[in-house]
């Protein structure tokens, strides 16, 4: 077939570009990560967005930046008596994060711009355009996420962490997604060798595991049971779901979350290995080899998260476990094209 038969029509330039936005949106959660476990993401209380290009490049600045902080409730009763120095490396991961946003934004828009004045986006106007006004929430939503916990928590909501964690990865999917059909892909028959729905319902699963991962990060929930496979000693931690509201242990209590996130990891695991079972078994070509991804991937995430439990979530590793729930995540998705293809 042409590819001037196909609808949208191929455009590899295109493609390359949502390439880059996927490439900068998964930096941009890895270092909403790291924000998030060094405690940093309170130390810019204001949205400026000169300030989000250019940090402080002076003592004054440093100084004015260091006030404003002051006057927050984390560093009141969980930072009193930080120095300039100390300052300076938290803001610097919230800088960072923001700055990253914005890049976003521009490479996004400014290339958006010159394939819709040259026709290029024929097909993809729609979509496009939904991805720049998701962006564009989504940073209304970070902020909304910083007011959370500058003056009435010790740290950010962990229902808006995980709201703003699950908008990327939605944004993402869509990118990647329309990424792929800019190139055409899968431009041979394949067969994935699982059910069809299967990569629909594994993309559910790993975003239910994201968000009760996103819950046990914005409680500071990580380091709460350093030991595997029982939590706190116990297979079923007793002190689950203790807390009189419901709600509340899905957001504050930690044996509860520990449970929950663990047990999802479980299932996620199981359901990726079933699929490529299912694809060594019957698969063909591309859909056989994004099925094994998709197993393997899940089992590289299951080791990472038990090597952080029993770190007690270093950064690092925590990183690292994040990163692998992302690299699941656009392998899942890519597969559902696949599949629909």
């Amino acid at each position: 077939m042409a590819s001037d038969d196909i609808w949208p029509p191929r455009d590899k330039w295109v493609g390359i570009w949502l390439l880059v936005i996927c490439a900068l949106v998964t930096c941009m959660i890895l270092v909403g990560g790291a924000t998030r476990l060094t405690d940093s993401g309170l130390s810019i209380t204001e949205w400026n967005v000169m300030k989000h290009f250019v940090p402080p490049m002076n003592e004054t600045a440093w100084a004015q930046e260091f006030a404003l902080y002051q006057r927050t409730l984390e560093y009141q009763n969980q930072n009193y008596g930080m120095s300039l120095t100390q300052f300076r490396q938290i803001y610097l991961w919230e800088w960072g994060h923001r700055f990253l946003g914005q890049l976003i934004g521009m490479a996004f828009a400014l290339p958006a711009l010159f394939f819709l004045f040259t026709g290029r986006l024929r097909g993809r106007f729609r979509v496009t355009g939904l991805l720049f006004v998701l962006g564009g929430l989504q940073g209304a939503i970070g902020w909304w996420m910083v007011t959370s916990g500058l003056f009435d928590r010790l740290d950010v909501s962990p229902v808006r962490l995980a709201i703003h964690l699950g908008m990327a990865l939605f944004i993402l999917a869509l990118a990647f997604s329309v990424a792929l059909g800019a190139f055409g892909w899968p431009r041979t028959p394949t067969q994935l060798g699982a059910p069809r729905w299967a990569p629909s319902l594994l993309l559910v699963l790993v975003f239910v595991q994201a968000m009760l991962g996103a819950l046990l990060a914005g409680s500071d929930g990580g380091r709460a049971y350093a030991d595997w496979p029982t939590i706190g000693g116990e297979w079923i931690p007793s002190s689950a779901f203790g807390l009189e509201s419901f709600w509340a242990n899905f957001t504050e209590d930690h044996a509860t979350q520990h449970l929950l996130h663990r047990t999802s990891g479980y299932v996620v695991a199981l359901a990726a290995v079933s699929v490529a079972l299912a694809s060594l078994l019957r698969g063909e070509g591309e859909g056989r080899a994004a099925g094994l991804a998709i197993g393997a991937l899940a089992l590289l995430q299951v080791m990472l998260g038990v090597l952080t439990v029993l770190a007690a979530a270093p950064l690092s590793l925590s990183l690292l476990h994040q990163f692998g729930a992302v690299a699941l995540w656009i392998a899942t998705v890519g597969t559902i094209r696949l599949v629909r293809r």
